[in-house]
């Protein structure tokens, strides 16, 4: 039997959800079934893991998330040959840039079937007016060209609906998934004692696993850890995760004089190492897809405090199993959090909440079946 050749394409493997579940599909897909191919920009934290995994892996240096004329039209024309060249059954495209070029130049290049799966969308409400809908347009253009459409969140999927981008029924949510292995075990503070943080009985790790960019809010965060540290608290406040502006916020911290509480430890290899370590999980992000940092705090029995954004409703039943605060709320969500340290009963009544909540749809492994599965249906 004829194997179902698929080319998944994403603007650039940095390191995020969409980039590291695009890889493990690619890994993890039945090689006895399906011929699988990368397109990926380069530079990304996620390249070398791309080469070494035994995956045709083509890197295309003009694929970038910034909008460049010239780069993109070169961009569409490598892609547009490639394809040409491979002749797939199946194209799959991940986030906006490479979602746009790469799906026109799939649909001209005469590919069977194009699907794009939505890890969130490259507009949102801190844009500028005419960037926004420039976006808007360009991806109900897009969806005139495409087969079938994957949602990770059904905030996203009302998204879309509301701004006319599906074309037709042909969609469904397939969850943006962690490996739970990694996440479904006891408590262990080994992590934080590498920062100098002893674990007490009555003392609060509250923590964040995030890029250290615009969307994720970092100004928020420590806004927050500022608020809290300085009622006198035993509470230290981590930020798991890296960027360019790292020593800007740990001098904040510093100014603020709340650094011997509150750490931006960079980049971790190991995010579960964190989530293991944490007592409260919190987001402050300003627009999302599905935040697999949420799942993944809640599969390691950490309670949220999370800013409403896209995904947070697909997972938390308000004052259920955590708490939704609206977008910058600051003083909300530090006194949510004051009330989880002060009020064990309300903590102990949240957990159990977040431990019975049933994250199987979010398995990782089940996205990579519900993947294939689609991929057959639409090709047969």
């Amino acid at each position: 039997m004829k194997k179902i050749s698929v080319v998944h394409i994403i603007t650039k493997l940095e390191l995020g959800g969409a980039q590291e579940n695009t890889l493990y599909t690619v890994e993890n897909m039945d090689k006895n079934i399906f011929d699988v191919i990368l397109v990926s920009g380069m530079g990304g934290m996620l390249d070398e893991r791309a080469r070494k995994s035994g995956v045709k892996t083509f890197f295309i240096k003009e694929l970038r998330r910034e909008i460049s004329p010239f780069n993109d039209l070169a961009a569409f024309l490598k892609i547009f040959f490639l394809l040409r060249k491979i002749k797939p059954d199946i194209i799959h495209t991940h986030s906006s840039k490479a979602g746009i070029i790469a799906r026109a130049a799939g649909f001209l290049s005469g590919v069977k079937k194009i699907v794009h799966t939505y890890h969130g969308f490259g507009f949102n409400d801190f844009q500028k007016f005419y960037i926004r809908w420039l976006y808007i347009f360009l991806e109900r253009i897009s969806s005139l060209f495409t087969d079938f459409i994957i949602f990770v969140s059904n905030d996203n999927l009302k998204t879309a609906l509301k701004y006319k981008i599906l074309k037709n029924n042909n969609y469904r949510v397939i969850r943006s998934g962690i490996k739970m292995s990694r996440f479904k075990k006891e408590k262990n503070y080994e992590y934080i004692k590498k920062l100098g943080i002893e674990k007490k009985d009555l003392r609060i790790i509250v923590y964040t696993v995030a890029n250290l960019k615009p969307q994720k809010n970092p100004d928020d965060f420590i806004e927050v850890a500022n608020k809290v540290i300085k009622e006198n608290f035993d509470v230290y406040f981590i930020y798991g995760g890296g960027g360019e502006k790292i020593e800007h916020y740990r001098n904040k911290a510093r100014e603020l004089g709340i650094s011997n509480r509150c750490f931006f430890t960079g980049w971790i290899e190991d995010s579960s190492l964190l989530h293991l370590s944490g007592d409260i999980f919190i987001l402050t992000s300003l627009w999302e897809g599905l935040p697999r940092s949420l799942v993944e705090a809640m599969s390691s029995g950490s309670v949220p405090v999370c800013y409403r954004t896209d995904g947070v409703n697909d997972l938390i039943l308000n004052k259920k199993n955590g708490f939704i605060v609206d977008q910058k709320d600051t003083a909300m969500m530090s006194e949510l959090i004051k009330e989880l340290i002060n009020n064990k009963i309300l903590f102990n009544t949240l957990k159990e909440g977040v431990l019975n909540t049933d994250l199987s749809e979010f398995d990782i492994d089940f996205m990579v079946k519900e993947q294939e599965e689609l991929y057959r249906k639409i090709i047969l």
